[in-house]
């Protein structure tokens, strides 16, 4: 069962004509049409479900900078300050707040790797501590291991997903965007090698540029239309409690990953717990994942799911043979692992004793969809003028959301862009470069 939403309303008639269509209604299509319509462009936003209803409302909702690739700091940086400003902007709250993240770990090695970040943070300004065994233990218990050592990462936080895409997409709307729910679209319009337009199931409408959001869908879509992105997605796991006692805002163990959410109930899960499902899209692109699948084949497991037959990388999908696959699924909504969950909830109960009577309020699983070095993709496509693609957050695209949005306004709108968005680009991943997996 996926989490509920906050509710948004869709405009009854599709423009006729836009200056930019955002395909997919999460977090970055959401932050992108907010900021396009910022700069006083006319925007639709198009959606085969209801915004927010895949991956952006099924994140832990973390933010932080703490950790990252260093490719994706400047753009971490620019997320979190625009996240410090969107709620006075909209008028609505998205949840967001700097309460720090706290990691513990009693293995010698990732307290290592955290440590090797030091410089990585020092070089971007990043308020982040290493904390002793002892320091540790005094914010995560030790009932479950002994801990090594931790970190502190202060200004990192959290937002709400289930709040978040939705105000962007009303912020988008009162700027003069329209927002269209239960409308797939089945195809672009393409004229001499440049995009004019879309096709959706409620319609056509003229466009003069066309962004890509879709998440795991992204590659299955543009495919359709010779454009190839490599993209894989793995299932994970989470669910949210009922309230109870506060142990903490965002903590991270080897056993847990814990945000606690405004009401004070918690999302949970354990990182790098996840299924990678055979599917034709992973077969196509397995030689572009191989080494980040050897880099983390020990926290992944290989399976065979529904995702072979049904879905956005599944074999009909890849033979074309299934034009109205994206109205046939509204909503990718995976089963969660129930051992998985039982593990959760074993962890949580065994760690903090005053938890040993959390109750579940729903669980929930998701597809998160990743591309072979783990840095998203936000970039025009060369092949095709006017067409832009922002998706393959690997994961950690909800906290990039807002300067994702912000980044591709600004390449839409031909502005200089706020960073630097070479290591963002599509043709890394195609034009035979060595890929780089991302140390994340």
């Amino acid at each position: 069962m996926f989490p509920a939403v906050r509710s948004v309303a869709s405009d009854e008639t599709l423009p006729q004509s836009v200056d930019v269509v955002v395909i997919g209604g999460g977090i970055v299509g959401t932050a992108s049409a907010y900021y396009l319509a910022k700069r006083g462009l006319s925007v639709a936003l198009l959606e085969k479900g209801h915004v927010a209803c895949e991956q952006s409302s099924r994140t832990w909702g973390w933010c932080r900078q703490q950790n990252r690739d260093p490719r994706e700091m400047p753009l971490s940086l620019l997320s979190m300050s625009l996240w410090d400003g969107l709620a006075a902007e909209i008028g609505q709250d998205l949840g967001f707040r700097r309460t720090g993240l706290v990691y513990a770990t009693d293995d010698a090695a990732m307290l290592a790797g955290w440590e090797a970040w030091g410089p990585t943070a020092r070089a971007f300004g990043v308020e982040t501590y290493m904390l002793t065994g002892a320091q540790a233990a005094q914010r995560i218990p030790e009932t479950r291991r002994k801990w090594v050592g931790g970190l502190h990462s202060v200004a990192d936080g959290k937002a709400e997903p289930a709040w978040a895409a939705p105000a962007l997409a009303e912020g988008a709307r009162v700027r003069g965007a329209t927002i269209h729910q239960n409308c797939a679209v089945r195809g672009l319009d393409i004229t001499n090698g440049r995009v004019t337009g879309v096709h959706t199931e409620q319609g056509s409408i003229r466009a003069d540029a066309v962004l890509c959001a879709a998440g795991a869908w992204a590659s299955t879509f543009l495919a359709r239309h010779g454009v190839v992105f490599p993209q894989a997605s793995v299932r994970q796991t989470a669910l949210r409690t009922k309230p109870t006692h506060d142990v903490g805002d965002v903590v991270y163990c080897p056993d847990l990953a814990m945000t606690r959410r405004l009401d004070g109930s918690y999302t949970l899960a354990i990182s790098g717990r996840a299924t990678l499902e055979l599917t034709a899209q992973g077969m196509r692109f397995a030689r572009e994942f191989l080494p980040q699948f050897i880099k983390r084949l020990k926290a992944v497991q290989i399976g065979v799911g529904k995702s072979l037959f049904a879905g956005p990388e599944s074999l009909p999908s890849w033979l074309g043979s299934d034009d109205r696959m994206f109205e046939r699924q509204r909503v990718l909504d995976p089963a969660p692992n129930r051992r998985l969950v039982e593990a959760i909830m074993d962890n949580v109960k065994g760690t903090f004793p005053e938890l040993a009577g959390i109750e579940i309020d729903h669980v929930w699983g998701a597809y998160v969809d990743c591309t072979p070095d783990a840095v998203p993709v936000a970039s025009g496509i060369d092949a095709v003028g006017g067409l832009f693609l922002a998706a393959g957050c690997s994961g950690h695209g909800f906290g990039l959301g807002p300067g994702i949005g912000y980044l591709m306004a600004e390449l839409i709108s031909n502005e200089t862009p706020s960073v630097d968005p070479t290591h963002f680009n599509l043709s890394r991943l195609v034009d035979g470069s060595t890929i780089k997996v991302g140390s994340l």
